[in-house]
């Protein structure tokens, strides 16, 4: 595939078969994601592939609204960054994300970004988890010193996305000569 096409391709999945994830298409996208830019040349960017479907499912829970769609997903990557090896381990992170994300289109994989971070288990109540804590009670190998930025659900689209909105024309590129 062309990488515009891969680019064209790339949409945020929210609906899966349940079928599971080949362990070969993960480490195809995942070995391609390292080769994501890092500041520095850092590498501060670590990736966990879950394919244990009941934590996958577990993960589910790591927010009340914007994660529900793990339940039904085949596999998922978990987007860690060592706070020790950068400062900009949340940018190096994004970046290797979203090449993660091109890189599973690739492998014939859909996939969604869920937010971890500083967000709550519970929005709007204060007294809830952080949705990074509960990342770590479900998946206890994340190693000490490290951060989890997001966690990628993957699997197999049961319904086609829409395509992209048309081009919206200049305002969005700007040249400055």
């Amino acid at each position: 595939m062309e990488f515009k096409d891969v680019v064209r391709k790339r949409r945020s999945t929210r609906r899966y078969t349940g079928k599971p994830v080949e362990k070969e298409k993960l480490r195809a996208a995942m070995e391609l994601a390292l080769l994501a830019p890092s500041s520095k040349n850092t590498r501060s960017t670590r990736l966990m592939a879950v394919t244990n479907l009941d934590k996958v499912h577990a993960l589910s829970r790591l927010r009340d609204f914007g994660s529900s769609l793990l339940e039904e997903a085949g596999a998922a990557i978990v987007i860690l960054g060592d706070t020790e090896a950068s400062p900009m381990w949340q940018i190096n992170a994004a970046l290797m994300a979203n090449t993660l994300q091109l890189a599973l289109v690739d492998q014939g994989l859909a996939s969604c970004w869920v937010h971890v971070g500083d967000y709550l288990t519970i929005q709007d109540n204060t007294d809830s988890q952080r949705s990074e804590d509960y990342v770590k009670e479900v998946l206890p190998e994340i190693p000490e010193g490290y951060r989890v930025l997001s966690v990628i659900s993957i699997g197999y689209a049961d319904y086609t996305p829409k395509p992209l909105p048309e081009y919206e024309g200049p305002e969005r590129i700007l040249f400055v000569e």
